[in-house]
This record gives structure tokens, sequence and C-alpha cells, in this order.
């Protein structure tokens, strides 16, 4: 038997992170920790990290909600899936937990990355700002030896933006390049820019146009001369049914799935189960967890067998995350089953990294 605890902790940036929403400098998370009655030091941790604005589970009463499922949770000693499904970023946090209370080690599942002897590629990141702060984060990614770079655009000018990409695909060619326009182009625009990209051979862009836009959408995924990523489109849709009726009305070229927007673990399994049935390729990103949603999210990641760079960030985006032992070496991310692990109250490390 175990019982729950909640934990509000509140991530803090080292450098604001500019996104096409608006810029992070703080980020609210809520950890879930069950632990053993008979046995305290067996414990689980999980994370629920909604992005308000963008989370369809967000509201101001979600620590309320939280609150309640964990309750469910304690009586019932196991995890309903079904009335969780509107609620992603807490049902991924409720099933890391039970996945690292059932281990009882931070190697969540077995693979060659949980044992330390592979890594998982993944692309790195340009966070939006303005040109020149842009151009040195590609210079620094490319000097680390990044093969994929994806790039964030739609806040400074797609003129600006197009150059920067120019001069990345001049000066390396066989660089796989990638970018999001998390919904920020105009139906009017459409064509011409994804021409302009169409010519540095981007390997794909990501929401073009806003969600919602089904019809317009699947006429742009059939002529579109680049391929289109779904990612905000695929927000709030929660049932199997649903989630084929898109993926058939839509038909992208590709899905990318975060457990904390998108279903939990067992939701993005359901999206991927369905557009390998559709022939749509796919790949997996974090949200702006902290190390603790980040080792759930690769953990599982590793058994999936994906050879395409996936989209997971270190967390050290965090002056104050917690420490597990993910460190990205040249292009890819590992972890040491060695450690460091978490050594103390989660909650001193709020107190003791500010």
């Amino acid at each position: 038997m175990f019982t729950t605890e909640i934990i509000p902790y509140t991530l803090r940036f080292k450098r604001p992170a500019g996104t096409s929403r608006g810029v992070y400098r703080e980020h609210r998370v809520w950890y879930v920790v069950l632990r053993d009655n008979e046995d305290p030091a067996h414990i689980g941790i999980g994370e629920c990290a909604p992005l308000p604005g963008l989370s369809c589970d967000y509201n101001t009463r979600y620590a309320e909600t939280l609150t309640r499922f964990c309750r469910i949770l304690e009586e019932r000693q196991q995890l309903d899936i079904e009335p969780l499904r509107p609620y992603p970023s807490i049902l991924f946090g409720l099933e890391s937990t039970l996945q690292h209370y059932q281990q009882r080690s931070w190697q969540l599942r077995e693979s060659p990355f949980s044992r330390g002897v592979e890594g998982i590629a993944i692309n790195g990141l340009i966070w939006m700002g303005n040109i020149e702060q842009m151009r040195q984060q590609a210079e620094s990614l490319l000097q680390r030896g990044f093969s994929c770079i994806k790039l964030k655009i739609g806040a400074i000018g797609f003129d600006e933006e197009l150059e920067l990409l120019r001069d990345i695909r001049k000066g390396h060619p066989d660089v796989t390049l990638r970018v999001d326009a998390n919904g920020a182009f105009a139906s009017g625009e459409l064509t011409e820019k994804l021409q302009k990209l169409a010519a540095l051979e981007i390997h794909s862009i990501e929401q073009p146009i806003r969600a919602g836009l089904w019809e317009e959408m699947a006429r742009l995924c059939d002529a579109a001369p680049l391929p289109i990523a779904l990612d905000e489109e695929l927000i709030g849709i929660h049932r199997p049914e649903a989630k084929r009726q898109l993926l058939e009305t839509i038909r992208p070229h590709y899905i990318i799935l975060k457990p904390s927007l998108h279903g939990g673990i067992s939701g993005c399994n359901e999206w991927i189960e369905l557009a390998n049935e559709l022939g749509i390729g796919w790949w997996i990103t974090s949200a702006l967890e902290s190390s603790i949603g980040l080792n759930s999210i690769a953990q599982w990641c590793a058994t999936l067998g994906n050879p395409l760079p996936q989209g997971l960030g270190t967390g050290s985006l965090y002056q104050n995350n917690l420490p597990l032992p993910l460190v990205v070496k040249g292009d890819a991310l590992w972890f040491n089953p060695s450690g460091p692990f978490p050594d103390q109250p989660l909650q001193a490390y709020e107190t003791d990294h500010d």
C-alpha cells in the first residue's frame, strides 16, 4: 500500500526562453510522490508539468484536479486511465510515478539507454530571440556536434529567419534542419514561404498554420513542397477514434508526440500505433519538463526503436533542476545508471539551488 504526496515546485530558467507564445522565465510543476506505508524509503516520483496557454488540462483549479486524482489513485492503488484522458499532464505524471515506484529505480525500462551503453539521437534547439542570439545558438550547437537542428520561427521576421537557415545550410550542407512555426503562418503567405524553405532542403515544418483547420491542413499536407509535422493539432484529441479521424483526414507526413500534452505515455502509444498503421512518421519530444519528467520520456522513448533524432532536451534550461544523470554528449542524450540521483527532499532543491 502507498500514500500520495503532491509537491508544487517552480522551475526557474537560466535565461528567458522565447517561444511564439511569449517568453518563459518560470515553469510551475507538481511532483507526485508515492510512498510505501511500510517502507518509507520505497518511493516513486512523477512530474506533472502543464504549460499555461497550451495544455488542454491547465486552469486555475489544476492543483485541485490533481489532488482529486491522487486521492483516487491512493484509494484504488492502481491507475484508471479512462477518466484521465482529458488530463494528459496529470496522466503522464501519475504513469511516471507508478513506473518509478514499481521499478524501485530510475532505470524505468530495460534498454541499452537505461544501462548507459547507448545514447538517444536528438536535435539541437534554437530558441527564439533576436537574429544575433539565434545565430550564436546555431554556432554553439554545430560546434558541439549536432547533426540535426530545429529552429523555432515566426517571431523575428521570416526574411531574417530564412537568411539564418541559408547561412547554416551553406556552411553545413549535411546538417538536418527542422523548423517549427507554432501555427504562425497565415494562409495567404503559405505557398511562397514553404517554397523558400523547401529550396533549403528543410526536413520538415511543424504546425505551419494554427490548429483546428483540418481541411486546410489536409490540403496543405497533400500539396506542400516539404513534409508537414503536426504538434499542437494533436492537443485535446483524447479518444482513439478521434485520433484516427484526425490522422485519416489530414494525412500529415509526421506527428510529434509530447506525453505531457498528447495523452501521457499510454495516449502517445495509441498515436504511434495509428501512425504506423497509416504510414505516418513520428518522433518524441519533451515539453519543458525538468529532469524527472524528461527521464520518464527518455526511458520510454529508448524502447521504441525510432531512428530519427528525437526532441529530448536535458533540463539544463533550469537553474534549480533536480539531479538526474541525463547528459548530452555530441548529438545524443545519455543516461548514467550510477547517478547522481535526488538525495534529499524535493523541496530542498528549489531553495538550495536558486
